[in-house]
């Protein structure tokens, strides 16, 4: 928990030094047409696609990148991990993409881009990922948004095996109040790879989260959520058990 408390305060102080340097150098980079924004989180446990990352400990999380005006954009996002053995301890992520508005009714966002999930202290580990998202704003509500991704890897999980994923999510504001919801369901195939734990060679799951949000009004930026997150993952010994089933976490997030 020290430690834990530790990471916490490191991340916090890095955030707030980072805003200030960046605020100094707003002017220079929007002379090129660029914008510098970033992330810290801290999570009760980091879930990917459903799935904990940390043995359903909690996580410290930070992200930032660098946008140009044409869409073009890259950036680094790390978070701490424990897959129950030595290594790894860390996640870092780097990242390159680009994103436009389509021209059709609505305005739809598109946004391609390759996403490396790289462990450093474990890089038999480290694998490729491409994706495609498809954005929609004031589908049945005004402010909400849907999002559709399409992801692909020949590489998943550093296995030489082919993954895909998909994946639709719905967010929608309660009014003026700050809340709001959150909804989503994902689908995973991996060739050759079995995600249970009882023998039964499911190359296939389904993830899904339902929860509710809420923006800070007097810090801008600040974000919580709180979400029931699972899977359909048939598993029967802990601690894999408890990380696919069904369970809360909550995140807290200040943007910047």
């Amino acid at each position: 928990m020290m430690k834990f408390a530790c990471k916490a305060i490191a991340l916090s102080i890095c955030a707030v030094t980072s805003t200030f340097a960046m605020a100094e150098e707003t002017n220079t980079l929007s002379q090129y047409g660029l914008s510098f924004s970033g992330t810290a989180a801290l999570t009760t446990d980091y879930r990917y696609r459903g799935i904990t990352q940390t043995q359903s400990d909690p996580a410290v999380q930070g992200g930032f990148a660098l946008t140009h005006s044409s869409g073009l954009y890259a950036g680094v996002w790390g978070s701490n991990v424990n897959f129950g053995g030595a290594d790894p301890h860390l996640e870092l992520d780097p990242y390159v993409g680009y994103a436009t508005e389509l021209p059709f009714a609505g305005k739809p966002t598109l946004d391609v881009g390759l996403w490396y999930y790289g462990y450093p202290s474990a890089s038999d580990l480290n694998w490729l990922e491409l994706y495609a998202k498809l954005g929609f704003k004031n589908v049945l509500a005004s402010g909400d948004s849907l999002l559709g991704s399409l992801n692909y890897t020949n590489d998943f999980a550093g296995t030489d095996e082919n993954g895909w994923y998909v994946n639709a999510t719905y967010n929608i504001p309660f009014a003026d109040t700050g809340f709001g919801g959150v909804a989503s369901v994902g689908y995973t195939k991996v060739d050759n790879y079995d995600f249970s734990d009882t023998g039964g060679e499911d190359d296939n799951y389904v993830d899904w989260k339902v929860g509710v949000t809420y923006s800070v009004k007097s810090v801008s930026g600040l974000t919580a959520e709180l979400a029931a997150v699972g899977t359909n993952i048939d598993a029967d010994f802990q601690p894999y058990k408890r990380g696919t089933e069904t369970g809360a976490v909550f995140t807290l997030t200040k943007a910047f």
